[in-house]
């Protein structure tokens, strides 16, 4: 597992912090590792028929190039090692009396070891006797064992009928709820055993008007791997990229059939995230107010957005692959044009030549770049907030330049110059995979969110957009009703 975390990092981006000592040890065990497959590869030919490589299923069907995504069994595998935690699983009363008659047995064979041959009656007396402790202390812990079943059995009734009662005021039961109802028996169940929710809720209560504490909370509930919700966010996550994988590992060019099921993904995506967020508001009933909810729901968003994200956005490339196309054609036709040729008014862009190398508004592309590195829809969002709030402040620095009156008294730009400064801004990012991450924010990122200032600036991009896609066919102004 650490290997395959290894090989999946980008060794371009992220430093290299392991000392020379520790780079010779891991490459020696993964030498000693091949070494082994090979052999075992070996007399696996020698003992069967000849079989098809199984890394061949990495392979996408277009052409025999390698498909940059795990196979599900390989990506369920690894999350569950990401998410495993500290804790240790108690022994079962008869599993602790199996090592405990281990034990037994060990003193039993060095006694008789010890034994001369004249001592023959002794060792059937021994024999005898460590039989009997065997028998007792098995017998003794499927009593204790049974007792133990039958006190969680009377405790998951009761915990239950406290779910049920929850549930009974809601009226009729949807298989939804009824399914939620079984989840929450669980999470109470779960409570029961482990003393961390009870402290949580207290710091909460203790501190309601601290918002941080709510993002802690969910980050340390995600990382019990034992809790009820956490397995649930698993199971979605394996569920929907088993279905992902198929289509976004192959090659072939964009079906007729992939908008559809971009809206049946969208769809599971919302239902999962929500019943989540649910379960979440069920457990914690102190996150249950406004604030508290959206943080709490961006929390989980992030956890389950981040294993996911590279096989949607393949997804939603294949089906804006004819956009992002063009967005290209336009970005290769402008590659070195000015912000006056895609229509920027000259009092909003330096007239003098820019530093060798540097061009006008370059921190708010540099912003935008930053989208890409992301694999959550709210953090990309806020990304693209980030780059119309830097374009303005760049508009506001060159308008001061043209004028003498350092002080303005209005804003530098309205919307009939944004878009052309967010056109140039798209341009000059070089990222034609822009056109998908938007359309992929669009779809996936809550009502709630698109109100206001996030999405004024969503629709601003996608519009900024459209325009540069539409500039390698001559198209050279921007429509008035573009932010309608």
């Amino acid at each position: 597992n650490f290997l395959c975390l290894l090989f999946l990092s980008d060794p371009a981006t992220e430093e290299r912090d392991m000392v020379a000592v520790e780079e010779e040890r891991m490459l020696r065990l993964a030498e000693q590792c091949l070494e082994r497959a090979k052999s075992f590869m070996g007399k696996t030919r020698k003992a069967t028929s000849p079989k098809k490589s199984g890394h061949r299923r990495v392979l996408s069907d277009g052409g025999g190039e390698p498909s940059p995504f795990l196979p599900p069994e390989i990506f369920q595998k690894l999350q569950t090692v990401e998410s495993q935690d500290t804790s240790k699983r108690e022994l079962t009363p008869i599993e602790q009396a199996s090592r405990l008659n281990q034990k037994l047995k060990a003193n039993y064979e060095a006694r008789l070891a010890r034994l001369t041959p004249g001592q023959a009656y002794q060792k059937t007396s021994l024999t005898l006797s460590l039989q009997r402790q065997m028998m007792e202390n098995l017998i003794i812990a499927k009593a204790r064992q049974d007792a133990l079943q039958r006190k969680m059995e009377e405790r998951r009734l009761r915990l239950q009928e406290e779910a049920n009662r929850r549930f009974a005021a809601s009226g009729a039961m949807t298989a939804e709820d009824q399914e939620q109802r079984s989840l929450y028996t669980n999470v109470l169940e779960y409570e029961q055993d482990h003393d961390w929710p009870k402290l949580w809720k207290a710091k909460i209560k203790e501190n309601p008007d601290n918002v941080t504490l709510v993002p802690h909370l969910v980050s340390y509930l995600l990382s019990q791997s034992d809790h009820p919700l956490v397995k649930l966010l698993k199971k979605h996550q394996y569920r929907i990229y088993n279905r992902l994988y198929p289509i976004v590992s192959k090659g072939h060019p964009q079906s007729p059939a992939l908008p559809l099921r971009v809206l049946n993904v969208k769809v599971f995506l919302t239902i999962h995230t929500y019943q989540l967020l649910s379960l979440c508001l069920l457990s914690f009933e102190c996150l249950n107010t406004a604030s508290s909810k959206d943080l709490c729901l961006a929390s989980i968003e992030e956890a389950f957005f981040m294993p996911l994200w590279s096989a949607l956005l393949a997804l939603f490339r294949k089906v804006n692959r004819e956009r992002e196309q063009a967005f290209e054609a336009s970005m290769k036709l402008y590659r070195d044009a000015s912000p006056e040729d895609v229509g920027v008014t000259s009092k909003l862009f330096p007239q003098e030549p820019c530093l060798q190398g540097s061009y006008p508004y370059e921190s708010a592309v540099q912003e935008l770049k930053l989208i890409l590195k992301d694999c959550c829809p709210q953090r990309k969002l806020e990304c693209i907030v980030r780059t119309l709030r830097q374009i303005c402040v760049c508009a506001e620095e060159y308008r001061c330049l043209h004028e003498s009156n350092s002080t303005p008294t209005t804003a530098a730009i309205g919307a009939d110059d944004l878009l052309p400064i967010l056109s140039f801004v798209a341009l000059r990012s070089q990222c034609p995979q822009l056109v998908s991450e938007c359309a992929a924010l669009e779809e996936f990122i809550h009502e709630g969110y698109l109100i206001g200032e996030e999405g004024y600036c969503l629709t601003s991009m996608q519009s900024a957009l459209a325009y540069v896609e539409s500039l390698h066919t001559g198209g050279t102004h921007l429509p008035a009703q573009t932010l309608i």
